[in-house]
């Protein structure tokens, strides 16, 4: 599995809302192409980009979804918001 954790803070749930953006945290081995593919398939939407930035030993990813796909969508199944 590569999505370790939902990542969910004011600024967070904020780039939600605005953004279309979710927010993980990953291990460091993996690569942006296997998350995009990893967050298309675990929640059937298209991935316009993704970000990221090491922290300590894990990984935070920023994925943009394409704008058909609502992020605040996926956030209320999950329970962010």
């Amino acid at each position: 599995m590569i999505i370790q954790k939902i990542k969910s803070t004011e600024k967070i749930v904020r780039m939600i809302e605005t953004t279309n953006t979710l927010a993980f945290e990953t291990d460091r081995q993996f690569k942006k192409p296997e998350i995009k593919a990893e967050i298309e398939k675990m929640f059937s939407v298209k991935v316009e980009s993704v970000n990221s930035h090491n922290r300590k030993n894990k990984k935070i990813v920023y994925v943009k979804l394409k704008p058909e796909f609502q992020a605040v969508d996926i956030a209320t199944k999950l329970g962010l918001i």
